[in-house]
Formats: structure tokens, C-alpha cells, sequence
């Protein structure tokens, strides 16, 4: 990899490139710095506040962040907007093409989940959990369902809609929805992934399950995870 640096006097390095022609390595020019993927992930469910976003990703210093989003603002990945009153607080905001990059996550989510390093205790981000259930449903486990699911994590709300084996997820109102869950991301994936049951997590106070308990059920069997590779 070739670093170029700046004309003039500047002693800071410009971003280091790989100079090839592969459209692969240009992506990684886009979007292959540290905490680049991860901000991205976060704006998949739409616009956030700086601060929100902060929020979202613990380990990212303010400084880090704000090189990430003026990074992704100059490539065209993003926007920074204002929203109209009576909030007028800036938000970013993905583009059409920033939108597009949601494959890039199901398939490295998928190979990542395979690998024998995986810790999946960290911190989990609403827009991980909802990102997980997309990349990671089952069709044929979800055929036959038609069904409108609620999730409050924290201060956000989201509304999944299951139907044709797939689902889909937008940051919607869940009054509508005929099963809510109400609790922290890590405790939902706690009881999809981890395989702790519902009622004890509810025992425990960390999960609410509100609406239909069947359906409640079931939908925990619908992401199984891929078998884990094989170290040599």
C-alpha cells in the first residue's frame, strides 16, 4: 500500500490507498478505515444525530467520528442535513449508494458469525440486532407467517414486518404490531441467538413480550447462525 501526502508543507498523511484498478480495493479506499462499516451500520434505519451516534458505537472517540463522517460526507456515502423545526438538529444521513451498501454487511455479518473468534457478549446496537434479522432469517422456517413485530429499544422504535419467508425493518411506530418486544438489543439477541428462554428473561425483568406468545416463540427459531469454521 502507497501513502501519498499532501502538497504544501503539511506534515499530516493523506489517507493511504491502495492504487489498484479492482473495484474491491476501491471500496476499501470508501469505506475500509477503522469505524468506517460500523457508522454506516448505524444509519442503515435512517438519519441520527451526532450524539446519538456517539452513543451507539462506545468504543469511537467524538474525534474519530467526526473524521469517519466527514470522510463518508466527502466520498458521497452520506449527508449531514438539518432537519425542519421544530427539531433543527443536524443529522447524517446515508445516500441512495450508501443505502446500497446493506448486502456488503449480510454477507460479511454471515462469515464473520462463522468464525471461532466471534464474542458475541459485546456491545450490540439496535441497528445491529434488526441488521442481524434481516441478513440472518430463514426462509424456509418463516414461510407461512404473515406477521407485524414491534421492538422498543430504549428511545426508538421499530417495526419488522414478516411475510413471503423475508422480513423487513423500518423505525416505525409498533402500535399496530400483533407481538412487542420490549428491552435492550443484547437481551433480544440474547433470546434469538443465545438461546436463553423468553420467560427467563422476563423473570429477570430485561425482556417484555407483549401480544401473541406464539408467535413470540417461533420467531426466536427463525435466525439460526451458520456452523462455525473449523480451525487448522
Amino acid at each position: 500500500m502507497k501513502s501519498r501526502k499532501l502538497i504544501g508543507g503539511s506534515k499530516a498523511p493523506e489517507k493511504r490507498q491502495y492504487d489498484d484498478a479492482c473495484a474491491t480495493a476501491h471500496a476499501l479506499d470508501l469505506v475500509g478505515d477503522r469505524w468506517a462499516l460500523p457508522v454506516m451500520r448505524e444509519l442503515m434505519f435512517g438519519p441520527k444525530r451526532f450524539s446519538d451516534l456517539k452513543r451507539d458505537l462506545p468504543g469511537i472517540s467524538a474525534n474519530v467520528l467526526t473524521q469517519r463522517l466527514e470522510g463518508l460526507e466527502q466520498t458521497g456515502v452520506l449527508i449531514r442535513r438539518k432537519l425542519p423545526p421544530p427539531a433543527s438538529a443536524w443529522v447524517y444521513e446515508l445516500t441512495d449508494w450508501g443505502y446500497a451498501s446493506e448486502p456488503i454487511f449480510q454477507v460479511l455479518g454471515r462469515w464473520g458469525a462463522m468464525s471461532p473468534m466471534h464474542d458475541p457478549t459485546g456491545p450490540f446496537s439496535a441497528a445491529s440486532c434488526l441488521l442481524s434479522f434481516r441478513t440472518m432469517i430463514d426462509a424456509g422456517r418463516a414461510a407461512g407467517i404473515s406477521a407485524r413485530i414491534g421492538f422498543r429499544f430504549g428511545e426508538e422504535s421499530f417495526l419488522a414486518t414478516i411475510a413471503d419467508g423475508g422480513i423487513s425493518v423500518a423505525r416505525d411506530p409498533v402500535q399496530q404490531a400483533d407481538l412487542v418486544f420490549t428491552g435492550e438489543p443484547r437481551t433480544m439477541a440474547a433470546a434469538v441467538y443465545g438461546g436463553v428462554p423468553l420467560e427467563a428473561l422476563e423473570a429477570q425483568g430485561a425482556l417484555a413480550v407483549e401480544g401473541d406468545r406464539a408467535l413470540a416463540q417461533r420467531f426466536t427459531t427463525l435466525f439460526p447462525l451458520p456452523e462455525k469454521a473449523v480451525r487448522p
